[in-house]
């Protein structure tokens, strides 16, 4: 009797969904206009040749490949004053163990960019359209690492591993922010033009003058050559790279809620940033 009331039961089901077939109804869903905006990723790191990246913005039902409009200038103003014309020259860098792109720029200058905390960056990017970015960015203060270490498990052969920490102090000053990056293998081989092992961001909300500690999971065995990267940056750059999380967390999902990207940049979207960075290399034994 069970078996026939469940039978029944799905014969039912199949025909309900069989006559959902003749409720279909095609409509067509009228856009809004839309007006791309100038995208712009500037990241300056003291002793290498400045460059960035400029694109434009697309609609949402686009081609996700980033449209690069050729006719842009871009004008770095150094803390001195002086003017400084980045040149059209699009070329991009990939990780050496993947292949992937992990740095595309559009405009680059010709001379390693000399920069000491407290030094004012000013930057402008405008296209004949008439379309115009700035933005502003004063270079951080370099927090110290003050030491990096591991702690193995308890474990034996190939289960034997060690988790990495690296240990700094926050300055007392408020809205600081970090990234902090553990880079695998030797530095001078281009160990730090690999993918990651661990990148962390995090506020000092909770940690403002107090002594930091960064830790990872047990992922690294003797002989692991770990480079600690830590980042000093405001909290302005960490919301940017939040929001950047969470609008790609968001794209695609029906369930999510839209996330709009925080910029650091006037009169478009993107990033302006001075980074400031200091290192530590430690070899697993």
């Amino acid at each position: 009797m069970l078996h026939f009331i469940k039978s029944v039961g799905f014969a039912m089901l199949l025909a309900g969904l069989a006559g959902c077939g003749s409720l279909q109804n095609d409509i067509d869903v009228p856009l809004p206009s839309y007006s791309a905006e100038l995208v712009v990723e500037c990241y300056l790191e003291p002793g290498k040749v400045p460059s960035l990246a400029v694109t434009t913005s697309v609609p949402y039902l686009s081609s996700t490949r980033p449209q690069v409009p050729p006719d842009v200038k871009v004008t770095l103003t150094l803390p001195d004053g002086k003017a400084v014309p980045l040149e059209f020259r699009p070329n991009y860098a990939v990780l050496l163990d993947t292949g992937s792109v992990i740095k595309f720029y559009t405009h680059i200058g010709r001379d390693t960019l000399k920069a000491r905390p407290g030094d004012v960056f000013k930057l402008d990017v405008r296209d004949t359209q008439g379309r115009v970015v700035t933005g502003t960015t004063t270079m951080l203060a370099l927090v110290p690492i003050d030491s990096v270490e591991y702690k193995f498990n308890d474990k034996t052969g190939s289960e034997r591993k060690a988790y990495f920490l690296t240990n700094f102090r926050d300055p007392s000053t408020p809205n600081d922010a970090y990234r902090v990056l553990l880079h695998k293998g030797n530095p001078a081989k281009g160990a730090l033009l690999r993918r990651p092992e661990t990148d962390i961001s995090l506020e000092d909300q909770l940690v403002n003058g107090k002594p930091v500690v960064v830790g990872t999971s047990y992922r690294f065995v003797a002989g692991d050559t770990v480079t600690a990267t830590l980042y000093h940056t405001d909290a302005a750059f960490y919301r940017f790279r939040q929001s950047v999380r969470d609008a790609r967390s968001a794209n695609g999902n029906p369930f999510a809620q839209p996330a709009a990207i925080l910029s650091t940049v006037q009169g478009g979207v993107g990033i302006f940033s001075v980074l400031s960075a200091t290192r530590a290399t430690k070899v697993v034994k």
